[in-house]
């Protein structure tokens, strides 16, 4: 059995920069994790790894410096890591992303995918859908925890956590899961694993390997773009009005015409 897990490199930082030119994330220079709900999708994997046996393969899409997100992958227990990076991946958005990361996939052919709910420096939750859409794998969002991997029928079996309540569902394999925080706490790296993540690099795969369209690809083949960037202003404090108990009738006859005004106003 083999499994992908998707890692994402983004700022550790509140202070993030921005590119005035491309209006994308200032990374170089910038202190960085790997993304918070991608190492619960790596967890998940490590549990099925360990119940039924698996190979997990980290993948991740960035600069130079995103080897360190895979090398704590291999820390925690996968098995090998690729990085894809080159200068045709800069810039790009969810879309082209995922056509870049689906590109990868493909040439490894896995059984499973499993990626984070969202990445916490986006929060758009659309990477992993694009990568079961453009692979056409069945696709199961909001995963808090796996059942059953039956190898034999081709099949998954997870809970997933719905506004409604949970749901268990049965998919087909190949799939592809998006995994929340709840569904797992991360493991501690063990000695065998920390040694191996020091020896072990990651391969570099730049689009060479991968063969896919450069026009499809970073910055050009992002349909989306950032036009502007701002931080929202701050809220301004409510207005307090000292009384007592005497006095709260009389308070409530002056704020009733006042809020009824701000309302009309907003609307």
């Amino acid at each position: 059995m083999k499994i992908v897990v998707c890692i994402k490199q983004v700022p550790d930082t509140t202070d993030v920069k921005i590119d005035p030119v491309t209006n994308t994330l200032v990374r170089e220079g910038v202190p960085s994790i790997p993304n918070p709900y991608d190492m619960h999708a790596l967890e998940m994997a490590l549990e099925i790894k360990d119940r039924y046996g698996a190979e997990v393969i980290a993948v991740s899409m960035g600069p130079p410096q995103a080897k360190e997100v895979l090398k704590k992958a291999i820390s925690l227990g996968a098995d090998e890591a690729i990085l894809l990076t080159d200068r045709a991946f800069a810039g790009a958005d969810t879309w082209a992303t995922s056509y870049a990361m689906a590109g990868a996939i493909a040439k490894l052919s896995p059984d499973l995918v499993l990626c984070g709910k969202q990445a916490i420096d986006g929060d758009t939750a659309q990477v992993g859908p694009g990568i079961a859409t453009r692979l056409n794998l069945t696709q199961l969002t909001y995963v808090v925890s796996f059942k059953s991997v039956d190898l034999e029928k081709r099949e998954i079996i997870v809970e997933r956590k719905l506004e409604e309540g949970p749901e268990t569902v049965a998919a087909r394999l190949p799939a592809l899961l998006t995994v929340l925080k709840e569904a797992n706490e991360i493991r501690y790296a063990t000695l065998p694993n920390l040694m191996k993540s020091v020896k072990l690099e990651p391969q570099l795969w730049d689009n060479k390997t991968i063969g896919l369209d450069p026009n499809l690809l970073g910055l050009k083949g992002s349909p989306t773009q950032v036009v502007k960037i701002f931080s929202p202003p701050l809220r301004e404090g409510g207005q307090l009005i000292a009384s007592s108990e005497a006095e709260i009738s009389k308070i409530v006859d002056q704020l009733l015409p006042r809020i009824k005004s701000e309302a009309s106003c907003a609307i």
